[in-house]
Parts: structure tokens; C-alpha cells; sequence
């Protein structure tokens, strides 16, 4: 039985992966939660995990994975499984769609490249690899490529270096969204999407990395982040 504020929480964690595909920072759940300490996360964390719904993977900041869900929650996702997924990336490319072993349909995706500051997305015009994600995890129209995360500017969204990330194309995105954003025609970067007036702001979860400003015509988005790959 978990009290209100684990199934809170528990439910803020699910309806973020949900929707970005990485959980949100203890400072965003502490926010939710109306907490004023992100101790009081650390509980409510611990809790969730001493009971099984959720697991932090080691020497991952901010890493979470969801387990399970309780019945009340789960009924209302058939078929859930974890966003986060363990494995190693494919050696060979397997078929553009297919069922794995547990029955659920999967897609393969191109790999196209590596994401990281200075580097030009249109450069990027050939796979490396494909790598195959679930095809629940593609959300919304539109076509969907995967890049890897070089560097640490995302951590404490979860987002490491060497994971794959899963992308969405397009050419907008909400307030709060971690975008693909294209600065200048020149520089990529993977970054948490801001716009206010005139001027669109590009946050890192990392408080070693300042946020960016630019005016509304200087930056372009080429995707929103709709999952994460990790392998071990």
C-alpha cells in the first residue's frame, strides 16, 4: 500500500517518461509535490524503491526506472514496460519491424550520428548503426531517427553520455520539451526547450552548464526527444 505522496510521485515520474522518455530532476518532483526540501524526495524515493515499484541504476545520476506500477495505475496502461531499456545495441540490424520474445512489436531505427555541442546535424547524412526500440515508444506523426549523447550537459534529466536517444522530427515543441535544436545552421545540441517573447532559451541539467539565449530566428528545432536507450 503506498501513501499519497509515493503515489503521487510515483505517477509525476510515469506521466514525465511518458511523455519525454527520461524522469524528471529531483528540483521538478520536489516542485510537483508542493515539497519544500528535495529530502523529502529522497524519502518518498527510497519508499518506492524499498517497495519494489522503482529502480535507481547505479553510478546513474538521476537515473530511475519503473518496475512496476500498481493496479490502480496499471490498469490504466495495459502492456507497460520500463522506458529505460537494458541490452546491448543490436550487431547486426535487425528487420525495420518485427515482434521481439515478449510479443511486442519493434522497429528498428537508424543511428545518425552522435549529438553534441559543434556539431552540424545536416552533416549527419548516413547511419552509423540502427538499434531497435519498442514501438510504443514512438509517439505522435512524423518520422524518427536515434542519435547518441556525447557529454554530461543533460545528466540530471538522466540523459548520459553514450546513451541513444530516440527523436521525433519536427519543427516545434512546448515550453519544458527536450528538443533537438539546431543554433546558428551550424552548432546541435540536445537541450531543454524555453520560449519566452522573443527569445528562445536552451537549458542544460547539468548546474555546471549555463542556459543559452538567443533570439526566436537563431535557433531551429529538429526534434523532440521521445525515448531513451541505455546499454550496460
Amino acid at each position: 500500500m503506498l501513501t499519497k505522496k509515493q503515489l503521487d510521485l510515483l505517477q509525476f515520474i510515469h506521466g514525465r517518461m511518458q511523455r519525454d522518455g527520461v524522469p524528471p530532476s529531483f528540483d521538478e518532483m520536489k516542485v510537483a509535490l508542493d515539497l519544500r526540501s528535495k529530502s523529502g524526495i529522497h524519502r518518498l524515493i527510497t519508499a518506492l524503491e524499498e517497495r519494489g515499484f522503482i529502480r535507481r541504476l547505479a553510478h546513474r545520476a538521476r537515473a530511475i526506472e519503473i518496475v512496476k506500477l500498481p493496479d490502480a495505475m496499471a490498469g490504466q496502461q495495459p502492456g507497460f514496460t520500463p522506458r529505460v531499456i537494458e541490452g546491448d545495441r543490436p550487431s547486426a540490424p535487425p528487420p525495420s519491424a518485427a515482434m521481439d520474445v515478449s510479443g511486442l512489436h519493434v522497429q528498428e531505427l537508424p543511428v545518425m550520428g552522435r549529438i553534441a555541442a559543434g556539431v552540424p546535424i545536416e552533416a549527419i547524412s548516413e547511419a552509423s548503426h540502427s538499434v531497435a526500440v519498442p514501438g510504443q515508444m514512438l509517439s505522435g506523426r512524423g518520422d524518427h531517427y536515434a542519435l547518441e549523447v556525447r557529454g554530461d550537459s543533460m545528466i540530471e534529466a538522466g540523459i548520459n553520455d553514450g546513451d541513444v536517444v530516440v527523436i521525433r522530427e519536427t519543427s516545434s515543441a512546448d515550453n519544458g520539451d527536450i528538443v533537438v535544436a539546431l543554433v546558428e545552421d551550424h552548432e546541435a545540441t540536445l537541450k531543454r526547450y524555453r520560449r519566452q517573447g522573443d527569445t528562445i532559451a536552451l537549458e542544460a541539467a547539468n548546474p555546471a552548464y549555463e542556459t543559452r539565449v538567443f533570439p526566436v530566428g537563431r535557433v531551429k528545432v529538429q526534434g523532440r526527444l521521445v525515448g531513451l536507450i541505455r546499454t550496460y
